[in-house]
């Protein structure tokens, strides 16, 4: 059994603990990747998927989880799944942040990916273009303006996550997760946790219940 997780940039793929990424459009069929499991936030990468995968199985319709939220993605259904006390952060293209206390979702927020905060900061204007520092250090105020760009991009999630995780863990997933983890002491980094509450959610169909 093959688990795959649709996101905007990428297609990632888990099998027993190894965790891969595909473009969509080098998606090339392997009778090995069957039976397989998606959830997905895109539609239009969903499409090469099952161009490819016609057989695989859309898990959204059974993705349950104890929340008021409205409009939770898939994605983040299975992120939160995977974690039952603690606060979910998974950082890609956007950045959510996610609570959960007692297998109950609290609620989240969203931001913009670290590569989105470059692309606003160049609508802005052609001056403010250029890649963020990923090294900047927060002990000193900047001096030039991509130490500024990127301290005020970089310090907005930091400081984000740090007023809603309090003394929550904090679990980090997605492409930048392993870069923010580094800014929280005894946090924890897990690629697999979307594949996580995606496991799950296939026992509880299999056991009959949530």
């Amino acid at each position: 059994m093959v688990l795959c997780d649709i996101g905007n940039s990428y297609l990632h793929f888990y099998y027993n603990g190894r965790v891969w990424k595909v473009q969509a459009e080098r998606l090339e069929r392997d009778e090995a990747l069957l039976p397989m499991y998606y959830v997905s936030v895109s539609q239009k990468k969903t499409k090469y998927l099952l161009e490819i995968f016609p057989e695989a199985i859309n898990l959204t319709p059974y993705m349950l989880l104890d929340t008021a939220y409205i409009g939770l993605g898939a994605d983040r259904i299975a992120a939160c799944k995977g974690v039952s006390d603690g606060v979910i952060v998974d950082a890609g293209s956007a950045i959510t942040i996610d609570v959960m206390q007692d297998n109950m979702h609290l609620g989240g927020c969203i931001l913009p990916g670290l590569v989105m905060y470059g692309k606003m900061y160049r609508a802005i204007s052609s001056v403010l273009g250029g890649e963020l520092n990923l090294a900047i250090e927060f002990n000193a105020f900047p001096q030039n303006t991509r130490d500024a760009l990127s301290y005020g991009a970089l310090k907005s999630i930091v400081l984000t996550i740090e007023s809603i995780a309090k003394n929550k863990k904090l679990y980090f997933t997605g492409g930048d997760g392993k870069f923010l983890a580094r800014f929280f002491a005894g946090a924890i980094q897990d690629d697999s946790l979307v594949f996580k509450g995606m496991l799950r959610t296939i026992a509880e169909q299999k056991g009959g219940g949530r």
